[in-house]
Formats: structure tokens, C-alpha cells, sequence
């Protein structure tokens, strides 16, 4: 099969295109004809060998996320699953590939109404923004901030504030950017590359604000965190910034702000479900992915230059 292989951390063109053996379903596994690979940030951290991303041993096929249609089951393992079409993790690693192996446990049936690309989208993206908005408990009324709103996941959990009734400011990097946000939802929206980002933002939130997603970190996190009103809840799931955003506990108890961490979205089960509750939605028409670029997967590595250079709109997948 094809996949592409990163032998050690560094820069896009580390991802190269090799051939690998197919691989073979062990108990409790499936094999799934990938017919898209998501792309997370998460991968380009990972490539990069950075100090905020998950440990990975080199050499690597990434790829945590996978859509198409399973061609060969394990031992014991049903083989009515054979034929179906479904959108998996995959453990990890092992998703840029032209075969990639899931447990079952983890496989999703994909509605006949919903594009295998979008469900593929949704997969990550989806679960992790309906999670956020689970733990921030958005109300109707209230004004939330979300940082990288015209990013996978950040586009979605507008989609979902709007929903609830919250008053949505989108934060983004370019005028396309915040444009898009503005198309899918947003009240307001703000370039926070502009010197004057900080002004544009409490005119659009004069009252302050009772959430933030705060998916980018580093130096944004203490202007952002000074407008949580009493009884607002700051979510921290990102660092694209280069580091997580620092908040002091003190200064949050004081403030009457909860500070809720990534790892609070919940169990693995809860992941799932949100997952299924991320597909069902799409379905309903609730929430759309944007799929921002559609490449090869020869072509990961530019994937992965695009996605660091801050162009890309919504999600990246590859398709073998």
C-alpha cells in the first residue's frame, strides 16, 4: 500500500511517500480501504517534533483519523462489518495510508445522507467542538469568544454557540477568515493580527464576556481571560500559538472564572458518543464542515505547509 512516512521530526518535507505491506487486522480489529485521511494540527506538531505535542516515536505514518470502507475484519470479529462505510480513529497513527487498521470499538457507521469527506471531517473536529461546548455549557444570551474561528474545529463550535443562542465574536487571522466566520454565524469578528485587535474586541464585547474557546495560547490567553465575567467559563483546548496560555488559579477563583482544560471534553466514551452526536447533527444540518483543501496523499507534505502558514480555511484531508 502507499503511505506517507515522517523518519524523524522537522519540517513538512520530512513527509514522504512510501510503500508499506499491507497491513493485517489483529483481534478486535478491522481494516479500512482509506478513502480520506484527516489532517489535524495536532499532526503538524507531532512532524515537528514539538514540546506541546503528544510523544511519537520515529519513524511514523500519522494520522489519527480515517473514512471508507472496511475490506477485512480480525479474528472473532464480525464479519457483517465487512462492506461498511464508516469514519474510525485509528489509535494514533497509521491514517495517511492507502489501508489503515481501527478497533472496533472505535468505528462509526456514516449516514447515507452525509458525505464520507464530511463525516471524516466532523471526526476529530466534530467531537472535540461538541465536548467543548458540552463542559462550557453555553446559554442562551451569553456572548462567547472562539479563537480560530474559521478553523476546523473553531468553525464548528460557532455553528454550535449560534445554536445554543449565545451572542458569537469569531477571532481570526485574515479578512477571508473572518468573513467566513461571519458566514457561518458569527455577530461579530475580529483580526487579531491587527494592532488594534485589543479595542475591536471589547467594542464588540462591551459587556464583557461568559465564554471563551481558547484554542491558541501563548500571549492571547491573558488579554482574552481579563473579559470573562463573574460566573464565566474559560475553555483552554489549544496551544497554536506555540504554548498553552498561562492563567492563575488565584486570579480565576477571585474573578469567579472556571478554567476548564482540554482534558475535561471527558472519557473515551464520551468521545465517542460526541462523535455520533457530531455526526447526527451534520445530518440534521445543525453543523457543516469546511474542508479548506482536498489533497493526494503524495501531496501531505504541502498539506501540512499550508496548514502551518495559517491559509487554510477549515480542514485538510488527504485522499489516497
Amino acid at each position: 500500500m502507499r503511505a506517507v512516512i515522517a523518519d524523524r521530526p522537522g519540517g513538512p518535507d520530512v513527509l514522504r511517500s512510501v510503500s508499506l505491506p499491507d497491513p493485517e487486522p489483529g483481534p478486535e480489529q478491522v481494516r479500512v480501504v482509506v478513502e480520506a485521511a484527516a489532517i489535524t494540527f495536532v499532526d503538524t506538531l507531532i512532524r515537528a517534533g514539538s514540546p506541546v505535542a503528544p510523544p511519537a516515536a520515529f519513524p511514523i505514518v500519522l494520522g489519527n483519523g480515517v473514512g471508507g470502507l472496511i475490506d477485512l475484519v480480525g479474528p472473532e470479529v464480525d464479519p457483517v462489518w465487512i462492506g461498511s462505510r464508516v469514519v474510525t480513529s485509528t489509535g494514533g497513527s497509521g491514517g495517511y495510508a492507502g489501508l489503515a487498521l481501527a478497533r472496533v470499538a472505535d468505528l462509526h457507521r456514516v449516514p447515507e445522507a452525509l458525505p464520507l469527506r464530511d463525516a471524516t471531517a466532523l471526526l476529530a473536529d466534530g467531537r472535540t467542538a461538541v465536548g467543548l461546548c458540552e463542559v462550557a455549557g453555553i446559554q442562551s444570551g451569553e456572548s462567547v469568544v472562539i479563537t480560530a474561528a474559521a478553523g476546523g474545529v473553531g468553525g464548528i463550535l460557532v455553528q454550535l454557540a449560534k445554536a445554543a443562542g449565545a451572542r458569537v465574536i469569531a477571532l481570526a487571522g485574515s479578512a477571508a477568515k473572518l468573513d467566513h466566520a461571519r458566514r457561518l454565524g458569527a455577530d461579530a469578528a475580529v483580526d487579531y493580527r491587527d494592532r488594534e485587535w485589543t479595542t475591536r474586541l471589547t467594542a464588540a464585547a462591551p459587556h464583557g464576556v461568559d465564554v471563551v474557546f481558547d484554542g491558541v495560547g501563548a500571549e492571547i490567553t491573558a488579554t482574552l481571560f481579563a473579559l470573562v465575567n463573574a460566573g464565566g467559563r474559560y475553555v483552554q483546548h489549544g496551544a497554536a500559538g506555540g504554548s498553552w496560555g498561562a492563567i492563575d488559579p488565584t486570579a480565576a477563583d477571585d474573578g469567579g472564572v472556571t478554567v476548564i482544560p482540554l482534558s475535561a471534553v471527558g472519557t473515551a466514551d464520551d468521545l465517542f458518543s460526541f462523535t455520533e452526536r457530531a455526526l447526527d447533527l451534520a445530518v440534521q444540518g445543525t453543523i457543516r464542515p469546511t474542508i479548506g483543501q482536498a489533497v493526494p496523499l503524495d501531496d501531505a507534505a504541502r498539506a501540512h505547509a499550508a496548514i502551518e502558514s495559517r491559509t487554510v480555511i477549515g480542514k485538510s484531508i488527504l485522499l489516497p
